[in-house]
């Protein structure tokens, strides 16, 4: 399990639960005082606090251009606010990540936060994953989109209960269908795994050795061209079928001759 651990010997100031206060450096309005003296109303939050509002706020991750759109900014403006808070977050020890997968971006608490979070929700977090169930993982996050038959060239057994698995525990979600004989499901892993794993983006994943990716997309490969032979073998097949049946069609039909007979009488010689 991969994770990214703060460093305890910076001093953190007090932060209320969830957001309140924010991050040093991200607005430069004071917060009403609590002994109840006249303040002045907020000044305007830097570019980085309004997108971690966004952040804060939305019910799932989304494209830096929705923020962008939210904003009237440009995208390129919100990238670097994003980058911004990220390197905010870790340089100072904060509780929170910018996690980034499939060019969509949410607010995640960090990996290390994960025990205290899993006891203060009373959760259970740390499922543990049984051998083949993190091989089968590793196939789908590292070669994805894939699908079952890929995943099974590599692992060389049938995979469809550890798959079954893995979508009831949320880790990995169907993306697509390939476009080939049967449309077999594309697989891809969700957010849920890049929490679970403590990912704030797949670039974090460790590179496999040479020869294991090497026979990771020969296997994949492989298995893709497979398919593809199959499907050219149903499609000659089907063809070959349409052209028999014109044929036994066209021998049946009746002629002309017979279908239409002669209304005239017969001659007596």
């Amino acid at each position: 399990m991969v994770h990214q651990t703060a460093d305890a010997s910076k001093s953190e100031e007090p932060t209320s639960p969830r957001a309140g206060g924010g991050p040093p450096g991200l607005a430069e309005g004071v917060s009403p005082s609590l002994s109840g003296e006249e303040t002045s109303p907020p000044s305007e939050l830097f570019l980085s606090g309004l997108v971690e509002s966004l952040l804060f706020v939305a019910d799932e991750p989304v494209t830096p251009g929705k923020l962008a759109q939210a904003l009237e900014r440009s995208e390129a403006e919100v990238q670097e606010a994003l980058a911004a808070l990220q390197a905010l977050y870790q340089e100072t020890g904060r509780g929170l990540r910018i996690q980034e997968r499939n060019g969509r971006v949410q607010l995640v608490t960090a990996p290390a936060a994960a025990q205290a979070v899993e006891n203060f929700l009373n959760l259970d977090l740390t499922t543990r994953l049984s051998g083949p169930a993190l091989e089968t993982l590793a196939i789908v996050a590292y070669r994805q989109p894939v699908t079952r038959a890929q995943i099974e060239a590599v692992r060389g057994v049938d995979c469809s209960g550890v798959l079954r698995k893995l979508l009831h525990l949320g880790l990995v979600e169907e993306v697509g269908r390939l476009e080939t004989v049967g449309r077999p499901i594309l697989y891809g892993v969700t957010d849920q795994f890049m929490q679970h794993f403590g990912l704030i983006s797949l670039e974090e994943l460790p590179p496999l050795p040479a020869q294991d990716a090497d026979a990771l997309v020969a296997a994949t490969e492989l298995a893709e061209e497979t398919g593809e032979m199959a499907a050219e073998e149903v499609k000659e097949t089907e063809e070959g079928g349409r052209e028999t049946v014109a044929v036994d069609r066209e021998a049946a039909s009746p002629s002309p001759d017979s279908a239409h007979p002669s209304s005239e009488p017969p001659v007596n010689e």
